[in-house]
């Protein structure tokens, strides 16, 4: 049976493919191989047995995979945007949940600590004064999305005050990639474009799902 760590080289061998296909422009292995970045992280959490929320994370895992297969359909229509805007609104109250539970299984505490608090506050609210004026009729789900993504930073930051420092640093910059990643995003899809911005979103994205999963199995 092939192992955990086995089908997390095969994740890293993909998403470097399919990094290699954006940058070369091979619009058609994009589009299929989108769907198979995720599939191999999602299994080697499966048949993980050191993380006892596994169900958890899996749960945020397959709801990033849909949102993934979701927006390879935009082309056809703006409801898939809203869809897969959905799907990973799904996927990030899945790992404040998630951890939300580690915090309180580490004795931690649900506090507002004031340095990353105030930090993401800034940059949160930064993001939405340069966004808000372009959104449109999705103001109130960017916003509501922001807050949750935001939401997951914090969670985030305060565990890592808990959990071992090998495995805080995975989950903070995978927290923080992920963020990056939906800035990039939005910034290019209702501000202007970014030069490479594809690249810039899947970079961030994948390390971020990576990170976060290495973090959880540390």
């Amino acid at each position: 049976m092939i192992s955990a760590k086995a089908l997390v080289r095969i994740f890293i061998l993909l998403s470097l493919l399919y990094l290699g296909c954006i940058l070369f422009n091979a619009a058609t292995l994009v589009f299929y191989l989108k769907p198979l970045l995720l599939l191999p992280l999602i299994t080697a959490v499966f048949i993980s047995t050191n993380f006892k929320n596994k169900i958890i994370l899996l749960t945020a895992l397959v709801f990033s995979w849909i949102g993934d297969t979701l927006l390879l359909f935009v082309f056809k229509d703006a409801i898939y945007f809203i869809l897969g805007l959905v799907a990973f609104l799904a996927a990030h109250i899945f790992y404040i949940i998630l951890f939300a539970k580690e915090l309180k299984q580490a004795n931690g505490k649900f506090e507002l600590k004031k340095p990353g608090l105030i930090v993401i506050a800034i940059y949160l609210s930064a993001m939405l004064l340069v966004l808000i004026p372009h959104l449109g009729g999705l103001t109130i789900p960017v916003i509501i999305y922001a807050v949750v993504i935001s939401s997951m930073l914090y969670t985030a930051y305060l565990l890592s005050f808990y959990w071992p420092k090998s495995a805080s640093i995975y989950l903070l910059t995978g927290a923080v990639s992920f963020i990056l990643s939906d800035s990039i995003l939005a910034f290019n899809k209702f501000y202007q474009p970014i030069p490479m911005s594809g690249l810039l979103i899947m970079v961030t994205y994948l390390y971020a799902q990576w990170a976060l999963v290495r973090s959880c199995i540390k």
